[in-house]
């Protein structure tokens, strides 16, 4: 009789560990992430929040050509680049706000509103410090046809160029190629949702991390230009996005070519080689919170990088962060700027008619 007992208990255990592990969607660091690459392939609307911050950046150079170029650099640390948007899929239609805010002696801060369509981009005219334009000029919509700029410079417009759902899945193919290369153990980790730092209103299931350390650098870039770069050459050559990115086979099979010569291969081979003499990688880590439909949902990268040319002596410190936050994904999406009504819009004739009158 207990071993009757016994043996329901175990057989109830062992039903309820496979119920439990069928339910439970949390998966190994890597194939979460490979999966999430795949099921944002799928995100037809979505509204997105992006922000950019230089932390610190610092450039010294022993020479006088670039000692000006240096002062320029030093003026963006601390700068924040940031973009707001809408994309919708069908009828296509993005709309998103470009902020750039400088800080320090040089501080201002602006907006510039733009809408996409399949064919045409409007991008609002800003009031920027410094650059005195025409007042009837300032909030109007500049609108480029993509079309008629093609013509004008003896080529075809491809509106696939401006098709959010191309290039989305052009890039979920190449982050599923670099995935691949990648080993899961050396690259990816799972991070505790609870130690994630994640903002108010994503809720997410797993958070995985992708690193790369002082350590594995040379290997990460090694594997990048020669396992990654030459797949991700045969993904352009696929005749939806080589027509939509306007290159020719004959160049992506000169870029092969090159890759592939010996002199190409000793050369590569010399500067991973030297890497290490030149590139300190401080802080190299990119978070993605996976919410609970497999789309991701935040992304959060760091990247703190040293690079010391002992030729020229030339220095860069360089440490930025990058997030991105995607919500609201496959909902009906509400466009606050709208397509521009042709009272607000300029051409690119009429704007160079302007300045051109403002100069005299």
């Amino acid at each position: 009789m207990k071993k009757k007992w016994a043996a329901l208990i175990l057989t109830l255990v062992l039903a309820m560990t496979v119920v439990l592990a069928g339910c439970s969607s949390k998966k190994e660091p890597k194939e979460a992430l490979e999966a999430s690459a795949v099921n944002a392939m799928k995100m037809t609307s979505y509204e997105m929040k992006s922000k950019v911050t230089i932390k610190d950046l610092q450039v010294t150079s022993a020479s006088a050509d670039n000692a000006a170029a240096s002062q320029v650099m030093s003026m963006l640390k601390n700068a924040e680049l940031t973009i707001d948007g809408v994309y919708q899929n069908d009828p296509q239609q993005t709309e998103m706000t470009l902020g750039i805010n400088l800080k320090g002696d040089m501080s201002m801060s602006f907006n510039i509103p733009m809408v996409m369509t399949q064919d045409k981009l409007y991008v609002k005219v800003p009031s920027i410090p410094m650059l005195p334009l025409p007042e009837d000029v300032v909030g109007k919509f500049l609108v480029l046809d993509m079309k008629e700029l093609a013509e004008q410079q003896g080529t075809s417009f491809n509106p696939d160029m401006m098709n959010p759902e191309k290039t989305k899945k052009l890039a979920g193919e190449i982050m599923n190629t670099l995935f691949t290369e990648y080993d899961g153990k050396k690259y990816f980790k799972d991070v505790a949702v609870k130690d994630a730092n994640l903002p108010d209103g994503v809720d997410a299931k797993q958070v995985v991390q992708f690193y790369v350390t002082n350590d594995n650098v040379k290997e990460a870039a090694d594997i990048l230009v020669n396992k990654a770069l030459p797949k991700i050459l045969d993904i352009i050559s696929k005749d939806e996005y080589r027509e939509m990115l306007g290159v020719n086979q004959e160049d992506i099979d000169q870029m092969k070519k090159d890759l592939n010569s010996t002199d190409s291969k000793d050369e590569i081979s010399k500067g991973l080689n030297d890497l290490k003499n030149y590139l300190k990688v401080n802080q190299f880590e990119v978070n993605t919170a996976i919410n609970k439909d497999n789309f991701p949902a935040y992304q959060d990268a760091v990247m703190n990088v040293e690079m010391n040319d002992p030729e020229t002596k030339d220095n860069m410190k360089l440490s930025l962060q990058a997030t991105s936050q995607y919500s609201k994904i496959n909902e009906k999406q509400t466009f606050s700027i709208g397509i521009p009504k042709e009272a607000d819009v300029i051409t690119m004739e009429q704007l160079q008619e302007k300045m051109g009158a403002t100069a005299y």
